[in-house]
């Protein structure tokens, strides 16, 4: 592989859900590109496929109610849409690893931690048992849970939720990962855990040199942690841009509905907390306009019409709106 060319490429990737209720858009045309050791923030309302973005990627949503219908997932040069399930468990958990939203529901109740991060170890690199062991004390060290030698053999109902949160971190990176998606791994977490969770994460991110993808519907967590940032809604990707700059000027007005909303404690107190109108679209019917363009103060027949591409604005900074020149 080009040592130069992106770890990962998604490329125009579709994902639909078949209920008996009709077909759910849930990911509708995503592209972005990673770069080797980068930090990319992927940020959106509840529902605007964030999530089914990072399990599509990999392969992880349930065969008999979704499916992707288009589009490729090029990781280190190979594309793992069409690769057989033999062939994604070499790269679940080994070259691949995701930090779940709740650490709770996807540990094992009934196994203890150590023999939960050994399994990894033994499946992907051939560890005995008695190494693998050994590889989960290392881990917990190194994500700061204490008298590791002993913790190896609790269950994770002895831990409280950042602790747990910490196993999770240290699960995904005990097979030194490529690259780490981490879907909302601060969630319930209160705010002086969160900032703990987040520095941990990336510290051992630098340490193994791993690619990261950070799930988050928090802008602040995205501002201090990611180097460039892709915003979704209704499925589809309508900003993307250096964190700076997104920051700095958002191009998209749905983007900056979502800065708007942020509280802002220099402002007075009797100041009216912002919000977007309207609701998100039922992603069940096809959109043949912007998705956003019910809610949008500048939209135009031609918003309602005819969806906008994803074009680069200038200096790299992509935006998907027919108005995105206006302020």
């Amino acid at each position: 592989m080009d040592a130069t060319a992106p770890i990962l490429e998604v490329q125009d990737l579709r994902t639909h859900f078949f209920t008996q209720d009709g077909v759910t858009r849930a990911v509708d045309g995503v592209s972005f590109a990673l770069e080797p050791g980068e930090t990319l923030g992927i940020v959106g309302e509840s529902g605007c496929g964030k999530s089914v973005t990072a399990l599509s990627i990999l392969r992880l949503l349930p065969p008999k109610l979704s499916r992707i219908v288009g589009g490729k997932v090029i990781f280190e040069g190979t594309d793992l849409v069409p690769l057989d399930e033999p062939a994604m468990r070499e790269i679940r958990g080994n070259r691949i690893a995701m930090i779940f939203q709740e650490p709770m529901t996807s540990l094992n109740p009934v196994l203890t931690i150590g023999e939960q991060i050994a399994e990894a170890v033994r499946i992907h690199q051939g560890a005995s048992q008695k190494d693998a062991l050994a590889r989960a004390v290392e881990m917990l060290k190194l994500v700061r849970i204490p008298d590791a030698e002993r913790r190896v053999g609790d269950y994770p109902h002895q831990f409280s939720g950042g602790m747990r949160q910490r196993v999770m971190i240290a699960m995904a990176l005990s097979c030194n990962p490529k690259l780490l998606l981490a879907d909302e791994p601060t969630t319930a977490l209160d705010v002086t855990v969160q900032k703990q969770i987040l520095r941990l994460m990336l510290e051992l991110k630098e340490r193994i040199g791993s690619a990261v993808i950070l799930i988050t519907h928090d802008l602040g967590v995205i501002a201090e942690t990611a180097k460039r940032v892709v915003v979704m809604y209704a499925g589809r990707v309508v900003e993307q841009a250096e964190v700076t700059a997104l920051f700095d000027a958002p191009l998209h007005p749905y983007t900056r509905g979502l800065m708007a909303s942020i509280p802002r404690l220099k402002h007075n107190r009797a100041r009216r907390l912002a919000e977007i109108p309207g609701i998100v679209p039922d992603l069940r019917t096809p959109i043949p306009g912007c998705a956003f363009a019910p809610r949008c103060p500048l939209a135009t027949d031609r918003c309602r019409e005819a969806a906008p591409p994803l074009e680069d604005q200038g200096s790299g900074h992509f935006a998907a709106c027919w108005e995105a020149g206006r302020a």
